[in-house]
């Protein structure tokens, strides 16, 4: 029988790694990045809340917090889905320069594969679970379920593009898909949910110009990333479509808030909190209407792109009716975003 659970999480790549002195995000800018003012480098010209975060051990400690409050949701989000027992999981989350590249860069893609096997901890010297490097992981696909969604919606008048197999990716899917599976599988007991990955052009006018991080590589910028109210459209269409199906259905939508590398107007040295604390309060609130208003340079001034797999979660929990429960709301000035953690019963 038909059935819906949302949830809302982060795909955060700095879990995937290892805390110690100097790795939280802030350092690693602080030493790397020359976009920065050298006076703004200063933790004396810091907000009092950042300062005090970034502490005398460059922010371990509040890394260390702040990755316990996230392992803790995760696993109560962990726990939803299990008690649910969805059929499969439909992914919203952004590629960044990984599947889709200079031939093509569709707004929305449903990428219906028979299997994701990938090797995410490769280029990584150290991991959270001590996991060696080499080591492959093997999610099933959905092509039946992902043929059938991306019908429904061009039946809808959504022109949405699919795929069958991979374009670009050597390592599987990008790490906004996988980071959510090894964090919903944080405790290694296995994920048997088969994986249904829904791509949103989240860095638009960023996307080939940075290709994938934050250096330019050309003066000009690529063409915008959806609208939210566009996104909220393709979710709400997503949710008649698997409405209507035979199938049980947990729909994540997987990003931070806010970004620092991406946020000029804070120096590229902490998120726009005053712009992720206006979209939390309005989220609290179910307030779809002013998620709705939003524009897509207003998204891109607060550094709030990857919001764009929030707002598809968030139009289809609106055609559902659906109110979210908050799980956490992680606030974290040298972590790089904030992050909300949340749910919507069925």
């Amino acid at each position: 029988m038909a059935d819906i659970l949302g949830i809302g999480m982060t795909h955060f790549p700095g879990l995937v790694g290892t805390d110690a002195r100097g790795s939280a995000s802030l350092a690693r800018v602080l030493k790397h990045n020359t976009r920065i003012p050298v006076a703004r480098k200063d933790p004396w010209s810091w907000p009092e809340e950042m300062r005090r975060e970034f502490g005398d051990d460059e922010g371990l400690t509040a890394s260390l917090a702040h990755r316990q409050r996230l392992v803790d949701g995760f696993r109560t989000l962990r726990a939803e889905i299990d008690a649910f027992q969805p059929d499969f999981l439909l992914i919203w989350g952004d590629d960044q320069y990984e599947n889709f590249k200079e031939d093509i860069i569709p707004a929305f893609c449903v990428l219906a594969w028979d299997e994701v096997t990938c090797q995410p901890l490769k280029r990584r010297p150290s991991n959270a679970w001590g996991e060696p490097q080499d080591t492959v992981f093997h999610y099933a696909g959905c092509p039946r379920e992902g043929r059938y969604l991306a019908g429904k919606l061009l039946e809808q008048g959504i022109d949405m593009a699919y795929a069958y197999k991979p374009l670009h990716q050597e390592d599987g899917l990008g790490h906004a898909f996988v980071n959510t599976m090894l964090f919903l599988d944080y405790d290694r007991t296995g994920l048997p949910y088969p994986v249904l990955p829904f791509q949103v052009n989240c860095y638009g006018s960023k996307v080939i110009r940075n290709r994938g991080g934050s250096e330019e590589f050309s003066p000009e910028p690529d063409p915008p990333g959806p609208s939210p109210k566009r996104c909220m459209e393709v979710g709400a269409a997503t949710a008649r479509a698997l409405q209507e199906s035979p199938w049980r259905v947990a729909m994540i939508a997987s990003s931070s808030w806010s970004h620092a590398f991406l946020t000029e107007k804070t120096c590229w040295l902490h998120p726009d909190m005053e712009a992720d604390r206006a979209r939390f309060h309005e989220f609290r609130n179910a307030d779809w209407d002013a998620w709705r208003r939003l524009t897509t340079p207003q998204i891109e001034a607060s550094g709030q792109q990857e919001m764009l797999n929030w707002f598809c979660l968030a139009g289809a929990m609106e055609a559902l009716g659906r109110k979210p429960q908050i799980v956490d709301w992680v606030e974290s000035w040298t972590n790089n975003s904030n992050k909300c953690l949340a749910l919507f019963q069925p």
